[in-house]
């Protein structure tokens, strides 16, 4: 039977840890960490999440400010906005929610926010700081993901670790962290041969396709630790449920994450304590 890795507990204990600072920041500096979200449209998982952004916000002390911008939002005026925010002193982090409406160049739009705010850690300029292993952020989900690791007491050093995905904000950096971790790194994707192999191999077990319930026992070794970063919605039922058949991988796991309720919880946490690092090293 394997260890529940709660995610909802880790992310508790750190945002009591990110209140404890930014109140100790506040009586230093006489301001407290501020963050901006910006929303464009309506799609309603987005609107969850920035929900969720201001609530842990207010959770551990911080200023915020929320855009809820139009689906018609012109590029120049969403750039026009980035860059008033890129000199706001109040503002430490800025995050701008994707997926953005089709006519706005995402890319565009990320290269526009200054990388000292980039709280997401999605500009190149961090991105390569990320890859040399001198970094100032790191992006939230991977980095929720390790602290998940070290406070379960689960070493990645020496561990054949597997990364099922291959995306910018989660497989390709879940990968470069648990490398520097010192752990022996395989990325999967959707052309990987014979993945079934290759995922059995793993001590630890990174699921992050976005396919619901995909990986069952016959692809996990007994023993593994295994992480579903899968946030899906069960085609029958419409319930909640991660990239990896819980049920049936369980019992033969050594730890596993469940969902809701084990990665999720640590992203949006893993972002506050990025907008406190950011506040730190803010030249006022």
């Amino acid at each position: 039977m394997a260890k529940l890795i709660d995610g909802k507990a880790i992310a508790a204990e750190i945002r009591r840890e990110i209140a404890a600072e930014t109140e100790a920041f506040k009586q230093e500096k006489g301001y407290a960490p501020g963050l901006a979200v910006v929303i464009v449209g309506e799609d309603p998982a987005s609107q969850v999440y920035v929900r969720n952004k201001h609530r842990g916000c207010a959770e551990v002390g911080f200023y915020s400010e929320g855009y809820e911008l139009p689906a018609e939002t012109t590029e120049q005026e969403l750039l026009a906005l980035i860059d008033k925010l890129n000199h706001d002193p109040k503002i430490h982090g800025i995050l701008v929610q994707l997926p953005l409406p089709r006519h706005l160049d995402e890319e565009k739009v990320l290269l526009a926010i200054d990388p000292a705010k980039d709280v997401d850690a999605f500009h190149p300029t961090n991105v390569g700081k990320i890859l040399i292993g001198n970094y100032d952020f790191l992006p939230c989900t991977p980095a929720g993901v390790m602290q998940l690791l070290a406070r379960s007491d689960i070493s990645v050093e020496g561990k054949e670790c597997v990364v099922v995905g291959r995306s910018n904000i989660v497989g390709k950096p879940q990968a470069l962290l648990l490398l520097e971790a010192n752990g022996t790194v395989t990325v999967c994707h959707s052309r990987t041969k014979n993945l079934k192999e290759v995922c059995r191999r793993a001590d630890i077990l990174v699921a992050a396709i976005g396919k619901p319930e995909f990986f069952d026992a016959s692809y996990v070794k007994e023993g593994a630790v295994v992480i579903d970063v899968g946030m899906n919605r069960r085609p029958a039922d419409g319930k909640l449920c991660g990239d990896v058949d819980f049920a049936s991988v369980e019992p033969i796991a050594s730890a596993i994450t469940p969902v809701p309720g084990g990665v999720g919880p640590m992203t949006i946490t893993m972002l506050l304590q990025n907008t406190l690092t950011a506040a730190r090293a803010a030249k006022q």
